[in-house]
């Protein structure tokens, strides 16, 4: 079934990360599940326009298979009549880009590829909107994440989809053809129905870059001889990377918990004392905590804590 994801989208390689991505927004209910197909080491592809989703999983079977971006979706293209009502955009895990629009796609709609991306809208209220796009990732640095995200929001500041907003997604995985398929999915990032879907999804990102800040901070705990000034300056940025609207002791705590595991208690007790101060039902869990052996079960640490 024809799925009318009319939208802009962009599919993007990083050769410096090895990282492969697709972000997206439409006036379309939950998107995420349409537009966007990824696979760790083999590639990425959005759908979009008068939807075939096939070209989705069929394309990225193809690149598995050896195909680039280009022979993959000209093969696509090659069986499938209504090929003009199409908007497909495609890159494999080697950087190789491959993009179309059918003369059907409804105006205004159009796509740029660039080195190592492509983007691509219709049913637009301007035909600049992939322009913006093109430029704006081109010109921001940072993470693949963060550089789709700007490409969303240009789009959606140049006028984006004519009907309005609805949907987002944004999906990064890694381009390493080694990576098992339970570990290469770095972003994985949906708003299925909102007002204002690409703030909410930007919202998200940061979000998800705080807790991977404070995994590096945890994973820099667990080697032999911590550095806990390292951990901490990690810990302390991904805290101030949450959104201001963020409001939760629980990472305050499980780092706290970590850094007593490794004999770090003077380091530890502020921060209990500020997940106790904010929640304070953490109090209460740590004698629980306890009795697992998540924590000391030394009676003199345990009351160090709770006196916090």
């Amino acid at each position: 079934m024809n799925r009318l994801a009319h939208t802009y989208s962009i599919v993007a390689f990083d050769p410096d990360a090895g990282q492969l991505g697709v972000a997206v927004q439409s006036r379309y209910f939950s998107v995420g599940p349409v537009v966007p197909w990824l696979e760790a080491g083999v590639g990425a592809v959005a759908t979009q326009s008068f939807v075939e989703i096939s070209y989705g999983p069929l394309g990225l079977d193809l690149m598995r298979g050896g195909k680039t971006a280009q022979q993959a979706l000209q093969s696509l293209l090659a069986s499938d009549p209504e090929r003009e009502r199409r908007q497909v955009a495609m890159v494999d895990a080697r950087g190789n880009v491959a993009v179309h629009t059918g003369a059907q796609c409804i105006p205004h709609a159009g796509h740029i590829q660039g080195d190592h991306f492509s983007v691509q809208a219709n049913l637009m209220a301007r035909d600049t909107v992939w322009g913006a796009m093109a430029e704006t990732f081109q010109g921001t640095k940072g993470d693949l994440a963060g550089r789709m995200m700007a490409a969303l929001e240009a789009a959606q500041d140049e006028g984006g989809d004519i009907r309005g907003q609805m949907s987002a997604a944004l999906i990064v995985v890694s381009s390493a053809t080694d990576t098992p398929p339970w570990g290469g999915r770095l972003f994985d990032l949906r708003v299925e129905d909102h007002n204002a879907p690409i703030r909410e999804l930007r919202r998200l990102l940061s979000i998800a870059q705080a807790y991977k800040k404070l995994q590096a901070a945890h994973e820099i705990l667990d080697k032999r001889d911590a550095d806990i000034g390292l951990a901490m300056r990690n810990f302390a940025s991904g805290i101030a990377t949450f959104p201001s609207d963020f409001q939760s002791a629980e990472e305050t705590f499980w780092f706290a918990r970590h850094l007593t595991e490794i004999g770090a208690i003077e380091a530890a007790l502020p921060l209990f004392a500020e997940a106790f101060a904010r929640e304070p039902v953490w109090r209460k869990l740590v004698p629980e905590l306890a009795r697992v052996g998540r924590l000391p079960q030394a009676e003199a640490v345990l009351q160090q804590i709770l006196a916090q």
